[in-house]
């Protein structure tokens, strides 16, 4: 019988002391994990095929006087380019350009046919650029900037001497789009005018005068961001 009050007493027990949850212990929730943030780079590079495409002129004078009708012809010129931009925000960006192009100049106009001469081109050009949002994997952009053409390697045809191209600051517009195809590769095209014109010298300076490139450049590539 005493085996039997034991067990009935416990019940009894549960029954009229019931467990409350302020009696159990409690473990504090852990803290949820930072959302990973995709990292970004500044830094973005160009490998570009680029058309260089002159849109020339010239006012030219020998012995002081001008040469009525002279005008001159520049020949087009197709290059690889290296193409470094940093971005400073998302949407604002600095490009630097590095190429070498090679040019003939020809004689138009009253000295249409008169070879003058071929030269080689350095043309760094530094443009800010603005990068547009919202066209998905389509990133336009516009941009403006300076050029700085270092002509050298001159040489005179056609019975000219002395050929000579001074170096020249000129003005730069910009347009194009990079098509990124994954989070670091894309597609580029690009458009440049550039308001270059320069002073020419011949002959040891007796003809002399400005000749307006002003050269179109053309390009299409492949992007990396990186």
């Amino acid at each position: 019988m005493f085996r039997q009050i034991i067990p009935a007493a416990v019940a009894l027990g549960l029954v009229t002391n019931p467990a409350k949850s302020a009696d159990l212990p409690t473990f504090a929730a852990s803290p949820e994990a930072p959302p990973l943030v995709a990292s970004w780079s500044p830094w973005l590079v160009r490998v570009r095929a680029l058309g260089v495409l002159p849109d020339a002129g010239a006012r030219l004078a020998a012995a002081g006087a001008p040469i009525a009708g002279a005008g001159v012809r520049i020949t087009d010129s197709a290059i690889p380019e290296l193409d470094i931009s940093y971005f400073f925000t998302r949407n604002i960006a600095a490009e630097l350009i590095l190429g070498v192009t090679r040019h003939g100049i020809q004689g138009a106009g009253t000295l249409a046919g008169t070879r003058i001469g071929s030269t080689w081109i350095l043309p760094p050009t530094l443009t800010l650029q603005y990068h547009f949002d919202g066209f998905g994997p389509l990133k336009p952009y516009i941009g403006a900037g300076v050029n700085y053409s270092i002509f050298f390697g001159e040489r005179e045809r056609g019975g000219f001497t002395g050929f000579r191209l001074s170096n020249s600051f000129a003005p730069a517009l910009q347009a194009g789009f990079d098509y990124m195809l994954d989070e670091h590769w894309g597609v580029n095209v690009d458009v440049k005018k550039l308001f270059l014109d320069t002073k020419v010298k011949l002959n040891a300076g007796v003809i002399r005068g400005r000749v307006d490139i002003d050269p179109w450049i053309v390009g299409a590539g492949i992007t990396y961001k990186f």
